[in-house]
């Protein structure tokens, strides 16, 4: 598929990348706004965005399951970050089952499951397509600091302690599971396509996670992140680790849209 230089599309783009830094960090920040506004007129309940979350990283997974079935490589993926999302799922699901029954219990569980079969096939069944060499960051590097920090900010509206500091633990965990892939991909510099679809994916879940905190936050002109019995700083870092997730994955979702509009196939990055 050639690129379609000519487009208004891709004219903005090019438009963009002569601007300076400032200039491209306002744009950002207007597009921002204007993404959560719409998402604010359009849903009426900010709950439903955890919802939607959930089944787009879902939807990731089942795009991650179709590569393996079909190409039978597991090239570009990482075991890392595949392991660490199982960790935080086993936690969080644990935590639902002690909290709550619903349709998140649910959705939680099949990700956990497909991203158990991905690690299954990547360490046993595809183990000669995998390149350990350029997904080398350790785990310990990610959950160590996880568990430090939960043991001091958690939240304080569960019964047990234990339940408190896990479920910080996964939220945590979740929002920089995703760096050992974002370093992979930025040694191959080239990424292929259904890795790129499931990275996106984790992208936009995340923003739609972010925009339910924004959201509330700003229709309760920030009462919302101190509500008793919550912890004083607990909700503020929620919003924190779903801002930082949002911003690691921002800079591959702008070079993914880039090269949809572009009609490439495979996803160029920048040299760093």
């Amino acid at each position: 598929m050639g690129r379609r230089r000519g487009s208004a599309v891709n004219k903005l783009f090019a438009w963009v990348r002569r601007q300076s830094m400032k200039v491209k960090i306002f744009l950002a920040v207007t597009s921002l706004i204007s993404s959560l506004v719409a998402l604010r007129l359009l849903v009426k309940d900010t709950n439903q965005f955890f919802l939607a979350s959930e089944s787009v990283h879902a939807a990731g997974i089942v795009v991650l399951i179709y590569k393996l079935t079909t190409q039978k490589t597991c090239s570009g993926l990482s075991l890392q970050t595949q392991e660490l999302t199982a960790m935080f799922l086993a936690v969080r699901l644990f935590c639902s089952f002690m909290m709550e029954h619903d349709i998140h219990t649910v959705l939680d569980f099949a990700t956990l499951v497909s991203t158990l079969w991905v690690i299954y096939m990547i360490r046993f069944k595809l183990k000669a397509t995998y390149n350990s060499d350029l997904d080398s960051m350790p785990k310990y590097y990610l959950i160590v600091p996880c568990v430090i920090l939960a043991l001091f900010i958690y939240p304080h509206t569960f019964h047990s302690h234990l339940s408190k500091v896990l479920w910080a633990f996964c939220v945590y965990l979740e929002a920089i599971a995703v760096l050992p892939q974002l370093i992979m991909m930025q040694k191959t510099k080239m990424i292929e396509p259904s890795t790129a679809h499931y990275v996106f994916a984790l992208g936009v879940a995340r923003f739609l996670g972010c925009a339910h905190w924004i959201i509330q936050v700003y229709e309760s002109a920030g009462a919302y992140l101190f509500l008793l019995g919550s912890g004083y700083f607990w909700l503020p870092m929620v919003l924190v680790a779903e801002a930082v997730q949002t911003l690691i994955l921002a800079d591959f979702c702008y070079y993914y849209v880039k090269s949809v509009v572009n009609g490439r196939l495979l996803v160029s990055l920048p040299p760093v």
